[in-house]
């Protein structure tokens, strides 16, 4: 009987130790754990934090940089970010061509600065889509088949629109007008 009770007590013996090792394992995945966030948090730099740099301009007004400044840019820095306004249906018309007339479809997107100059442009969707209807209506399937053709129907639909947006509300509102789609047939 001796004999059986020293195993009882070896294997009692080899319980409790394991039980403290993985209790110690738990604990050192646990500090490793947290000063992992803890690191992580204290290096981790918010863009926000950094100071905005404030910029004068030539009357004297100072603005708080909002873009990254380029030549062609320099007008629509200040008026805030980049959003865009998807009008809801595409165009779909026909023109006519050399050979035959084509069916026309385009799916369009303003780029406008600022959540004022969105409302204004969400406000006017139909005087934007008869505005850009008319311009669409009026050009040729053989330019519409070129590359410089759908750029240059791009450049007078913006030159357009910002000219009906003037007359409505005194800015131009629009940056560029954007093609997100060009089927022709």
């Amino acid at each position: 009987m001796a004999a059986g009770k020293a195993t009882d007590n070896e294997l009692k013996l080899d319980d409790s130790s394991k039980k403290k090792k993985l209790i110690i394992m738990i604990a050192i995945g646990v500090v490793i754990i947290v000063g992992g966030i803890g690191r992580y948090l204290l290096l981790w730099e918010d863009d926000n934090t950094v100071p905005t740099p404030v910029l004068e301009t030539n009357a004297g007004e100072s603005y708080k940089e909002t873009d990254t400044l380029t030549a062609d840019a320099t007008a629509t820095v200040g008026m805030g970010s980049a959003l865009y306004v998807p009008l809801p249906r595409p165009f779909r018309f026909n023109v006519p061509g050399s050979s035959r007339d084509r069916f026309v479809e385009i799916r369009v997107q303003l780029l406008v600065r600022g959540s004022g100059n969105e409302e204004h442009a969400k406000k006017h969707i139909p005087l934007i889509e008869s505005t850009l209807l008319r311009m669409f209506t009026q050009s040729n399937a053989d330019d519409l088949a070129t590359s410089a053709g759908k750029a240059s129907l791009k450049q007078k639909s913006l030159v357009e629109v910002q000219e009906t947006m003037k007359d409505i509300t005194g800015g131009k509102v629009v940056e560029q007008v954007l093609f997100t789609g060009f089927v022709m047939q």
